[in-house]
Order: C-alpha cells, then sequence, then structure tokens
C-alpha cells in the first residue's frame, strides 16, 4: 500500500480524514510518528528518530529504512497542519 505525507497530498483534508490516513503508523511514545510530531511541537527540525526520550521509550535510534522515514515525516506533517506548537512565554 502506497502512503503520503499528509501536506504532499494534492486536496485539503478534514481532520478526521488526516486521523484515518495515519492510523497505518504506530503513534506510541516514542514512536517515529510521535518523535515527528514531538519536534513539529517543539520547533525542532526534521532529525528522523524514535526514542531518546525517557520512560519506556527506548534508546534514539535514527530512521534508516523507507518506512521509518515516511512514519516520522507524517507525524511532523500532522502536527504542522493539525498539531499546535509549544509556547516559550
Amino acid at each position: 500500500m502506497m502512503t503520503h505525507n499528509i501536506m504532499e497530498l494534492d486536496m485539503i483534508i478534514t481532520y478526521k480524514e488526516a486521523q484515518l490516513a495515519t492510523e497505518q503508523y504506530d503513534k506510541s511514545h516514542g514512536s517515529f510518528f510521535d518523535r515527528g510530531s514531538a519536534d513539529s511541537y517543539y520547533g525542532r527540525p526534521r532529525d528522523p528518530h524514535k526514542g531518546g526520550v525517557g520512560g519506556m521509550s527506548g534508546i534514539r535510534m535514527d530512521a534508516l529504512a523507507e518506512d521509518e522515514f515516511e512514519a516520522y515525516h507524517a507525524g511532523y506533517d500532522y502536527n504542522e497542519q493539525y498539531g499546535d506548537k509549544k509556547s516559550w512565554d
């Protein structure tokens, strides 16, 4: 199944459609999708990885496989479009 990052879609999709489009990704704490979303939230540049955030997330591991990069960028793109940003005030 071919998947696309949310921002690559040629049409604007609703929040519910975006939720459905990202169902195939592991969204657990420390996953590639989760770390992409968190990096966007905190205003960090893209740096595809998982783990490294304490607790049960495991050690930091850089993305190596295409599906890992895809999940990370999907999380980052998802937060860019539907999430919010950390207020540093």
